[in-house]
């Protein structure tokens, strides 16, 4: 998908959702990965596609995933708990705590959103749209 085709279907999805999202300032993913450390520790919403989805287990047993969401600009990893309600190629916004550097063990994460809410624009309900 083209970039321009992306971003006008972007801008078609935002305006489905109510204005208090539009009001909330998501976030380009060139601005989050291009300035981390002023986003760090802080609640943001992006919008992009998801990539490389992949479903997990917390050592609790409980249900979580994790994708990359990515748009013409960059990529940035999402994890959530719960069940997904999104898949490979979807068209999202993710709200949630953004970190640009996280210890995992041995590994470090960066540029990473624990998610609050991931909404897939894909899947909009016709019954709620006009």
């Amino acid at each position: 998908m083209t970039a321009t085709i992306l971003a006008g279907l972007f801008g078609f999805f935002l305006s489905l959702f109510p204005p208090f999202l539009i009001a909330a300032n998501v976030l380009e993913i060139a601005e989050l990965i291009s300035h981390p450390e002023q986003y760090d520790h802080q609640t943001v919403i992006i919008a992009g596609q998801v990539s490389n989805f992949q479903l997990a287990t917390t050592r609790d047993g409980k249900p979580a995933y994790g994708f990359l969401i990515k748009d013409q600009a960059g990529t940035v990893k999402v994890v959530a708990l719960g069940q997904a309600e999104v898949r490979e190629g979807d068209l999202v916004i993710v709200e949630g705590i953004f970190s640009r550097m996280r210890q995992s063990g041995r590994a470090i994460v960066y540029n990473e959103i624990k998610a609050t809410g991931v909404r897939s624009m894909n899947r909009l309900n016709p019954d709620f749209v006009g």
